[in-house]
């Protein structure tokens, strides 16, 4: 056999793509979701004019109250200002117990994972209607339902910023006899100071949208007062509830993607 032909019959042959698989499996999930769920998009399709009526309600906002409006937005604010504290220092607490390379033992390492995942299983809105039925309507609840929702997932992110830490810092300090909580001060914490920073930032950001919604279910602030106009089909002044809403969280997201890139 020539040698061109000998070489050529070792090229392996090019792997059939199985992508035409994959996609028609997905739509096929799809179909089947649709089906059992009883999901029909006839009824969006038909009643579009019914929709399109009830939007137009909401084309003249009332602003003659806006003040009151403002200071509902404070008080969401407020709320997940203080939310994001309480998640911050629960964080601050359990994720050196949750990192891997510093928790003292397997032990405390399982533990402090599993609180911190049973935090981050249970939703706000859940954890809100809970406490108010426990505590009552007001801010109260909403700021403990944030705090201890995002406190699992500020949790799990430092522990995991402290696991990615160069292990000679730890080890470095653990020689000269540091203890656990030594190691974690001086080593752990300063060397994540700024993803630290841009978490707890992204989750502040997070919790202020959050809060809004949570006041629908009795928690407090603008939520709140948007629920009552839209039950009092008070169209005009849940319009302007909606704007200043919207408004706010576009200026927190610059504000704080700012911050991020300051920091980072």
């Amino acid at each position: 056999m020539p040698p061109k032909e000998q070489g050529a019959s070792l090229i392996p042959k090019k792997p059939q793509s199985r992508l035409w698989l994959w996609v028609a499996l997905y739509f096929g999930l799809l179909w089947w979701i649709a089906v059992r769920l009883d999901i029909t998009f006839e009824n969006l399709l038909t009643s579009y004019p019914d929709l399109i009526e009830y939007l137009s309600r909401y084309g003249h906002p009332d602003f003659s109250d806006l003040h009151k409006y403002l200071g509902l937005m404070g008080q969401t604010i407020a709320l997940a200002l203080w939310g994001t504290f309480l998640a911050f220092i629960a964080a601050l607490i359990l994720a050196p117990f949750a990192a891997r390379n510093l928790s003292p033992s397997k032990w405390c390492y399982r533990t402090s994972r599993e609180i911190l995942n049973f935090m981050r299983a249970m939703p706000d809105l859940v954890l809100t209607i809970l406490f108010v039925a426990a505590l009552g309507l007001g801010p109260l609840p909403g700021v403990l339902a944030l705090g201890v929702h995002t406190a699992g997932f500020l949790g799990k992110f430092f522990s995991e910023s402290m696991e990615r830490v160069e292990p000679g810092i730890y080890e470095g300090l653990a020689s000269t006899g540091a203890g656990f909580m030594q190691v974690v001060a001086f080593g752990g914490w300063p060397s994540v100071l700024r993803e630290v920073a841009g978490q707890t930032l992204y989750i502040f950001d997070r919790n202020v949208r959050m809060a809004s919604v949570l006041g629908l279910v009795g928690a407090g602030g603008i939520g709140m007062a948007l629920h009552v106009s839209l039950q009092l089909f008070e169209y005009r002044q849940a319009s302007a509830l909606i704007l200043v809403i919207l408004a706010t969280l576009i200026a927190l997201d610059y504000a704080s993607g700012w911050l991020r890139r300051k920091i980072a």
